[in-house]
């Protein structure tokens, strides 16, 4: 198939699983188009049969603000015209399935039908989304969609609960790649890191307030009390000013690390102990999964898609939002148990199999192909 793949090309889960997805895709013969403002984060190294197509906009005086949804529904009727793409991926519904949609309609004029698929990931549905500003535009572009999957059956449930979506939503859970996410021997690291032996407590996100950044150092204080600790802080957003600002006045700047945004993440979990994750709100929770992939048990809440991916007791433990207490205390009382927090280690990385790649990328091939038939009855 020639699939052309549409993501933001940031940090953020949509666009690491769009990437993702689409190597794995190549890997396996498919050409891939990615089509976005900027080559993907994870799109870091040639990969056979992907191919990458910059969405360009001029800045005119007249616009405030350059018009993107134009230019990326004009540069997909390009794309799909001259590489003849069977299908287009769209990950994140705002913009990017109401530009699929217009493009979609323009190439019809020129005779040419292609099916479009949105992949709903999150924030798109259960925070931006119910916005009035866009929400008649996301339900009726979703609608319009030839196919539409949910990365959790709590995203699934949020969508239909706050949209007249008329769609079959399909559940494809996120993935991890098991060959790249695993458990590594990086001494070297572990001791540049906490060369008193001090337990590894770590926390990744876009520091957004949804992701109760505040939350992880808050958590982390109760723990430092008891125990030689250290905490680092993968990502960047607009919390991290408020982040640092607290690491100060709780007197935890020397054994905290602010790292910024890094893309082998996996490096650091590799050292870790115990991956914090008290969000607010998760539709998935990527990055619990890549770290229990790394072998490492995730202190988190009980929101959203959490609980589909951590076993509370098993693999981790799941506190109600904003518990600072219980969700200090597990993460002590695993820390504090080498036996019980070996053991947890095993599980998370165990559980973690069910959502490797190679069982997860058969699905989204699947459902490429039932869109493609679908359209062929329609046709």
């Amino acid at each position: 198939m020639k699939i052309g793949i549409v993501c933001y090309p940031t940090y953020g889960g949509s666009g690491v699983v769009a990437t993702e997805l689409g190597k794995a895709l190549a890997q396996k013969g498919h050409q891939v188009h990615f089509i976005s403002y900027r080559a993907p984060a994870r799109l870091d190294s040639f990969v056979e049969n992907v191919f990458y197509h910059e969405v360009s906009f001029a800045d005119y005086p007249l616009f405030e603000r350059a018009p993107y949804e134009t230019a990326l529904s004009s540069k997909i009727v390009d794309v799909a015209k001259f590489e003849q793409l069977d299908l287009l991926h769209v990950h994140y519904a705002i913009p990017h399935a109401a530009t699929a949609y217009m493009a979609k309609q323009i190439l019809k004029t020129h005779g040419i039908h292609l099916p479009y698929i949105t992949t709903l990931h999150g924030t798109d549905i259960t925070l931006v989304g119910k916005d009035a500003t866009y929400a008649p535009v996301v339900t009726f572009s979703v609608n319009q969609s030839d196919g539409v999957t949910a990365v959790s059956q709590s995203l699934k449930d949020e969508t239909y609960q706050n949209f007249p979506i008329t769609r079959e939503i399909e559940v494809i859970p996120n993935f991890v790649d098991m060959n790249r996410f695993r458990k590594a021997k990086k001494e070297h690291f572990k001791i540049a890191i906490a060369p008193a032996g001090e337990k590894i407590l770590i926390h990744a996100s876009n520091f957004r307030k949804v992701k109760r950044p505040e939350d992880v150092v808050k958590v982390f204080k109760k723990v430092h009390d008891e125990i030689p600790a250290k905490l680092l802080l993968v990502g960047d957003g607009p919390e991290r000013q408020n982040m640092e600002q607290l690491c100060r006045d709780l007197n935890l700047m020397d054994d905290v690390r602010f790292l910024g945004k890094l893309d082998p993440v996996e490096e650091l979990l590799a050292v870790s102990d115990l991956f914090l994750m008290p969000s607010e709100t998760e539709s998935f929770g990527l990055a619990a999964l890549e770290a229990m992939a790394c072998h490492v048990p995730v202190i988190s809440t009980n929101t959203g898609g959490i609980p589909e991916i951590v076993v509370n007791g098993q693999t981790g433990f799941m506190s109600n939002v904003g518990d600072i207490d219980s969700m200090a205390g597990n993460a002590l009382m695993l820390l504090n148990n080498e036996n019980m927090l070996n053991q947890f280690k095993n599980q998370a990385a165990e559980h973690a199999r069910q959502f490797d790649l190679i069982k997860v990328l058969p699905k989204y091939e699947a459902y490429y192909e039932k869109v493609l038939q679908q359209g062929l009855v329609d046709a």
